[in-house]
């Protein structure tokens, strides 16, 4: 007699038990929906609080991590679970009680889940005070400033619920939407001043109760009440417009012309231009009595650039929201080839397919197109843009010093 068998081993038996409970559960999830969701949250939330996991309906810690959007000179990071400082880069992710520490030469903007952005000018040490979402997608973002001065700008929230705050010194300040601020804390002179410059802000300081609107200043220490003062209005830009390139067959002699609009009670200006947006690398500041200036001996390159305004009192407004600009050289060889020809809208992003001359360099809006195919044709991608009209500008030149501008609107419904 023979006997005939078939070795099965415990990886087979698992699989098979797997899928015959994956079956299962598709089974009832197609009968009972209702109660194969109740079952699943019921059981990942106990996983989650035994694990220490994300329990369900709460955003996952990636998704509502703080990170550096622009860095300049020194500035360092002492995460919350460690003694030692590190140097920031833009893939440093910022969580709950990190520190921040931009040196004499350093600045950074960091940009939190809602879309708020916090500006940390150098000599300041901050500390991420809340960075949360809640089920209704709400969200609330805080900072602490131990010393220094910092800038603060609110876009547009998903939630009424929503809040972003500053403290400083033994006061709170609170933001609306589409609000901007600058703050300063100087704990050895005792100074502290916060200033509104669009939108309105909320203060709690020594059991005051503060409302700050446009243009105004609340300034305190340790002794004596908080006061408020209004404050010059910041210049509005004109020209160059924002995002313009300025093509020049010698940039480093060519004159550009700066121009603003006139602000009641100022008797005075400062222009400043940066390579930088933060205007850490600042390469002309110069102070004019009139509405315009004439600068000149720029190099080719992407500059920035502001105007702040000064009253008889010698009291500055903030400075103006910068505007961004590009020198561009233009060639003596003929024009090149640059066409636009399909935009496409991925929510708030705008994708633009084109075709220039083989080899060409493009700038959309003053950045540098990297998806050129070896034929020309090419693809890119804008930053997230904002509800209403906008202006995309496409600058090309091409390797015989021929260059083409072109212009595309778009509108973010």
């Amino acid at each position: 007699m023979e006997v005939y068998w078939t070795a099965v081993t415990y990886r087979t038996v698992a699989v098979y038990c797997g899928l015959a409970l994956l079956i299962v559960l598709a089974a009832f999830y197609v009968l009972h929906p209702d109660w194969y969701n109740s079952v699943y949250n019921s059981v990942t939330d106990r996983l989650s609080r035994t694990l220490g996991a994300t329990p369900t309906g709460v955003v996952a810690p990636a998704e509502n991590q703080a990170r550096f959007v622009n860095l300049d000179g020194t500035v360092q990071v002492k995460k919350i679970n460690s003694v030692n400082w590190a140097n920031a880069d833009y893939h440093t992710m910022l969580d709950k009680g990190d520190e921040i520490h931009a040196g004499a030469d350093g600045a950074a903007r960091i940009t939190f889940v809602d879309g708020t952005t916090y500006t940390v000018k150098a000599d300041t040490f901050v500390t991420v005070e809340e960075n949360a979402v809640d089920n209704d997608r709400s969200t609330s973002v805080a900072v602490h400033i131990t010393s220094g001065a910092v800038d603060l700008a609110t876009g547009t929230w998903e939630s009424p619920r929503s809040k972003a705050e500053v403290s400083f010194a033994n006061a709170r300040a609170s933001l609306q939407e589409n609000s901007r601020a600058a703050v300063q804390s100087d704990p050895t002179k005792d100074q502290n001043q916060i200033t509104v410059s669009a939108g309105a802000a909320q203060m709690q300081v020594d059991g005051q109760q503060i409302e700050i609107n446009k243009f105004e200043r609340v300034s305190f220490g340790k002794n004596g009440p908080a006061t408020k003062t209004s404050v010059l209005a910041p210049p509005e830009l004109s020209q160059p417009v924002n995002l313009e390139p300025l093509i020049e067959a010698d940039p480093k002699h060519a004159t550009v012309h700066f121009a603003w609009a006139t602000v009641p009670q100022a008797v005075s200006y400062t222009l400043r231009i940066s390579t930088n947006a933060m205007f850490t690398r600042t390469v002309k500041e110069q102070p004019v009595a009139g509405v315009s200036a004439d600068i000149t001996g720029l190099e080719p390159g992407d500059y920035f650039w502001s105007v702040t305004a000064t009253d008889a009192q010698k009291r500055d407004s903030a400075p103006s929201e910068p505007f961004k600009f590009t020198v561009v050289t233009q060639g003596k060889g003929e024009d090149m080839l640059l066409a636009v020809d399909a935009t496409e809208l991925h929510g708030n992003v705008v994708e633009l397919i084109g075709r220039a001359d083989p080899g060409a360099a493009l700038l959309v809006n003053g950045e540098s197109v990297a998806d050129m195919q070896p034929d020309g044709h090419f693809r890119y991608f804008t930053q997230p843009l904002s509800r209403g009209s906008h202006e995309i500008v496409v600058v090309g030149q091409n390797r015989r010093g021929g260059s083409n501008v072109k212009r595309v609107t778009i509108v973010i419904p």
